[in-house]
């Protein structure tokens, strides 16, 4: 199953390439090169809208699409950067609603390479900075900010004084970058606070990382936000100090999904008051139902590769790649396994060398008939496709072995399983942007 459409060469790539070559590193944790960078621009970070800056392991993404729905349902103009992109790289700058275009993003990129002057500066700094200065000048009601790794020392912690901070589900990843432990990692993620700025605080499983964020919240002196959600009949209650609301299930799949709701309504309540009020009951359910966010337990319903499959045949995709991915996926597929118990999950996964295979296959390897594993394509990083497969036996999922691409590990898996099957392609966010481009 070949690539759907190869696609167009953007104005903006020749730059984007020129720019990954200005640090020997493609990550250097340090806040000097974009200070230096935003002062030379005229200070962009000081003239933004309201910012809700957020940090975490997991969720981070899905968060802040909810809080975008919700906000744009209430008619709001919303700036949104986040990272990595699937597809191409206009994903990660939103300008007012819509993804930056071509024109504007090569011009902006042109102009901060040109205000770096050939300086040492991260692809990730220099493209953060390229969000900013586009932010600065596209009026616009809020601002939503994802941190790209940690909090701390990310290039996006320049900021002074955003509206509200969030920490989302704090997991392992990126121990090279930010420690060995769940106290490292979350204490990495709370530089993001600020004093005086509210804090939401997903509800950590972890106490080690829960006990973290909070001792770091009261020394800098930041409000830790009340707030709560529960599961109900068909859906779930969010209360807090300033909202009280039943809502049904939001529109992405997934139990998880609720929580992360939850950390964007407490965000939604710490907003200034004339953005929070805008948003009323009405437009939370408009949005919480319209969310989209590619590529977060997505089912995949038509193009090349859903089309190829069996009638009767699901496929889903998602990125998740780390332990409290695999523990979220291995609920979603109880959850399949009672509902359908006769339709077999089946697994295409592919991961980066960077990661730990055990740890996210772990808690999903139970609910798993069979797998095939590729290497990503492209990604000098990836471990190979045999490597995976070894660890995914090693997980006990003996019917496991190396297939060629995503393509050939679909066609072999129809071939072997008889009747509906689910397939689940997993692994990697890098995997699933080569799929979603595959699938057109």
């Amino acid at each position: 199953m070949p690539l759907a459409m190869p696609l167009a060469e953007s104005l903006a790539d020749p730059v984007l390439d020129r720019l990954k070559g200005l640090h020997p590193k493609v990550i250097d944790l340090s806040l000097d090169r974009v200070h230096r960078l935003l002062a030379a621009l005229g200070h962009p970070e000081r003239r933004l809208p309201p910012v809700v800056h957020v940090a975490g392991t997991n969720g981070k993404g899905s968060t802040l699409a909810f809080l975008r729905a919700m906000l744009e349902a209430a008619g709001l103009r919303v700036h949104v950067y986040t990272s990595p992109h699937l597809v191409r790289f206009h994903e990660r700058i939103r300008l007012a609603g819509t993804l930056i275009d071509d024109d504007r993003l090569a011009a902006l990129l042109e102009e901060c390479e040109a205000a770096n002057g050939g300086g040492p500066i991260t692809f990730f700094e220099v493209t953060t900075v390229a969000a900013l200065l586009a932010f600065a000048r596209e009026p616009a009601d809020v601002v939503l900010l994802e941190t790209g790794l940690g909090g701390r020392l990310d290039a996006t912690n320049v900021v002074d004084r955003p509206a509200v901070t969030a920490i989302t589900r704090i997991s392992y990843d990126h121990r090279q970058f930010l420690g060995d432990t769940l106290e490292a990692i979350a204490g990495e993620k709370a530089g993001i606070f600020k004093p005086g700025v509210p804090a939401v605080i997903f509800p950590q499983p972890a106490e080690e990382a829960a006990r973290t964020l909070a001792i770091r919240a009261e020394a800098v002196g930041a409000p830790v936000a009340g707030w709560s959600v529960t599961p109900t009949e068909g859906g779930f209650r969010f209360e807090s100090d300033r909202r009280r609301i039943d809502l049904p299930l939001p529109g992405l799949a997934g139990a998880h999904q609720i929580v992360n709701a939850g950390v964007a309504l407490a965000c939604l309540d710490h907003l200034p008051a004339v953005v929070a009020e805008a948003v009323d009951d009405a437009a939370v359910r408009r949005g919480l139902a319209a969310v989209e966010w590619p590529a977060r337990l997505q089912r995949l319903t038509r193009g090349p590769l859903a089309d190829g499959l069996p009638a009767g045949w699901d496929l889903w995709l998602d990125g998740g790649h780390n332990d409290s991915a695999g523990e979220v996926l291995a609920v979603q597929a109880a959850r399949w396994a009672e509902e359908e118990p006769q339709r077999p999950l089946l697994l295409v996964y592919g991961m980066l060398a960077s990661k730990e295979p055990r740890e996210f296959l772990g808690p999903l390897a139970p609910f798993v008939a069979a797998a095939r594993t590729v290497a990503i394509p492209g990604e000098e990083a990836s471990l190979t496709a045999e490597d995976t497969a070894a660890a995914t036996r090693a997980c006990g999922i003996a019917d496991s072995a190396a297939a060629a691409d995503v393509g050939s590990a679909l066609a072999d898996l129809t071939g072997r399983v008889e009747g509906p099957a689910r397939v689940l392609i997993c692994g990697s966010l890098y995997l699933a942007g080569t799929v979603l481009a595959e699938n057109g």
